[in-house]
């Protein structure tokens, strides 16, 4: 079951007065210090939703909106996509400037069942356990709360109980590419000729996000090359083989993700769309190359037949290249988005830097041996596709909230656009429909979705009252109505935001 979305349309904000985060108890023109901090981060985000709209939302990885207000708050935080500056990364932007280092494992100091007496935990489960019992989270439910600044746990139910994450999955998938990768890493698409010039490949290199202007600018520098050899007629390859395995996801032909190849053209959408369900082509890579071969033959290169599936000749040598944008930017839109697309060439991706196949089977090793780097509970763990959208997927919520909890760790700078790709409520992405503007989570909660048939999750960052920034998550299966455990869930976010103690 797909979450269709279409990128944020909030008017944007043009003005931010004060700062947040005051660093002790205080009143200020009457708010006391939680309100003058929510309502900061409130303001803050909404800033950051709302000027998407003219800065466009994957500038470089980080919404250059939420950059350019980080930047003012005095280094409360930015992603860095690229090396980072000699004086290190500020903390996540999501959050005031408290964060402190995670040790290299999590204090589980909240077990399941046990009362504690741990006045901040006992508040906790008074607030939640309620919400935790409502009959639309289904037949099974499970949830972990994390003080980000201290790696402590501050509620746990089932919390190491294995479920099927849906779409939630998509963090692990994407903190496994950051980690094997890096922020900066670029998806490279090259045009290789042969040393005489007449056979040209299109070489893919597995960005589903390749466009129609990013062939015609391949296909311009590519015209220069072969005049300059007096080259008017060339035969076409394509090459796919940066990936193997089967190409179509176990779900089979759906709507939902298109066939996955290392070459594609606008993730394969034959609608004109850019996130949702779409009409899908069965032969992305074939659909690329001849769109590629009519630019060819529009400025005058004769490519015959049209393209046909190939590997470079010896000896080739690339005439035209176009790069993704960086790697920070493919995490934050298949988060915002829940674009399957995207998470399954992530997967892969992470796959080809660790030395394993790029098919399913090698991108589920990839992912675990990364997150086993990051010392996180895997015990139960299967990452059975990227996307979540196969059923075999398993994570837990204690996974889920850890790894959150980690990218926010200024320790793992390379981490943060896992939490800055994360949907803002009521502003953007899976969740610009599902808060209102009364809501008490609106703007503080960010949170990925994860919907299949019988499984709703939600699991990301908060804001509490104290402007502590929290991470939670909570998986549900067995559910029977998405309008009734959508906001249940919802509901469970929205509660930590709302929390006095």
């Amino acid at each position: 079951m797909a979450e269709p979305v279409k990128r944020p349309s909030i008017n944007p904000l043009k003005t931010l007065g004060g700062r947040a985060g005051a660093s002790r108890p205080s009143t200020w023109n009457g708010l006391s210090n939680w309100q003058f901090t929510a309502g900061s981060a409130v303001l803050g985000l909404a800033l950051a939703a709302g000027a998407v709209v003219a800065a466009g939302p994957w500038d470089s990885g980080q919404r250059k909106a939420e950059q350019e207000w980080a930047a003012a708050q005095d280094r409360t935080g930015v992603a860095h996509h690229e090396p980072a500056a000699p004086s290190g990364p500020a903390p996540a932007p999501s959050a005031p400037a408290v964060l402190a280092g995670l040790s290299s494992g999590f204090n589980k100091s909240a077990p399941d069942v046990p009362d504690t007496p741990d006045g901040a935990t006992a508040d906790l489960r008074e607030t939640l356990t309620p919400l935790l019992s409502s009959s639309a989270l289904g037949t099974v439910r499970s949830a972990v709360v994390i003080d980000t600044a201290t790696g402590k746990r501050l509620y746990g139910k089932r919390a190491d109980t294995p479920m099927t994450p849906a779409s939630t999955v998509k963090i692990a998938t994407t903190v496994a590419a950051l980690s094997a990768l890096g922020p900066g890493h670029r998806i490279a698409t090259t045009v290789q000729a042969s040393p005489d010039s007449r056979t040209l490949t299109l070489v893919g290199g597995g960005d589903p996000t390749l466009d129609k202007a990013a062939l015609r600018e391949m296909a311009a520098d590519t015209v220069r090359a072969l005049r300059d050899r007096g080259i008017g007629t060339v035969r076409l390859a394509y090459d796919t083989s940066r990936y193997s395995g089967p190409a179509l996801h176990p779900i089979g032909p759906n709507e939902n993700i298109a066939p996955v190849s290392a070459l594609m053209m606008d993730e394969g959408r034959l609608d004109h769309s850019d996130s949702g369900p779409a009409p899908r082509s069965g032969d992305p890579a074939g659909d690329a190359a001849r769109a590629f071969a009519g630019l060819l033959d529009d400025a005058g290169i004769d490519t015959g037949s049209g393209p046909a599936p190939g590997r470079p000749a010896a000896k080739s040598r690339p005439v035209a290249e176009h790069l993704s944008v960086p790697l920070s930017g493919l995490v934050e839109r298949a988060l915002t988005n829940s674009d399957n697309d995207i998470a399954e060439a992530l997967a892969r991706q992470t796959a080809l830097a660790s030395g394993e196949p790029a098919d399913f089977a090698g991108g589920r090793r990839a992912v675990t041996a990364q997150l086993k780097k990051l010392h996180l509970p895997l015990a139960g763990a299967d990452f059975a596709d990227g996307s979540g959208l196969n059923r075999q997927d398993k994570v837990t919520a204690g996974l889920l909230a850890g790894l959150l909890a980690r990218a926010a760790d200024p320790a793992h700078p390379e981490l943060r656009p896992v939490l800055t790709g994360l949907p803002v409520a009521g502003f953007s992405g899976t969740l610009k429909g599902r808060y209102t503007p009364k809501s008490t989570g609106t703007g503080l909660i960010r949170a990925k979705t994860g919907t299949l048939t019988g499984v709703n999750t939600l699991a990301g960052t908060v804001v509490d009252r104290q402007g502590r920034l929290l991470a939670f998550a909570f998986l549900a299966s067995g559910t029977t109505s998405p309008a009734e455990a959508q906001p249940a869930l919802d509901a469970l976010a929205a509660s930590l935001a709302g929390r006095t103690r």
